[in-house]
């Protein structure tokens, strides 16, 4: 079994839409009312589902795990956390160092969270 895709139950697809194309810098390769995706890398998607539309239906909403994007440095980070500001996106944890790296966490207009960081160095 190989995981390839995460589905996320949002509002509205075009919506989040907008934001998961601002985040990621690229356009879905499959977009519906109901539905878009967008590849991740090579092998995985990311899912925006309409949470009305979801079967079976679900009562779960976002916040609840985290979208990880790992960069390569400190200042990546940072300026990850001046572009959400810039888009008027919350900044859940501003640049911080923790044990497993430098990180900041933002989310999009569900409550998904997405987390930047730079793996903590050897």
């Amino acid at each position: 079994m190989k995981p390839d895709c995460l589905i996320l139950y949002v509002n509205s697809p075009a919506e989040s839409v907008l934001f998961y194309r601002s985040l990621l810098g690229r356009e879905p390769v499959e977009q519906s009312p109901n539905f878009a995706m967008f590849m991740l890398n090579d092998k995985t998607m990311l899912g925006l589902w309409a949470a009305h539309d979801v079967q079976p239906g679900s009562e779960l909403r976002g916040g609840g795990a985290e979208i990880g994007i790992t960069v390569e440095s400190d200042p990546e980070v940072e300026a990850a956390v001046a572009a959400w500001k810039a888009s008027g996106w919350p900044v859940l944890q501003t640049p911080t160092a923790m044990d497993f790296g430098y990180t900041a966490v933002t989310a999009d207009p569900d409550g998904h969270r997405v987390r930047v960081f730079r793996p903590a160095r050897s």
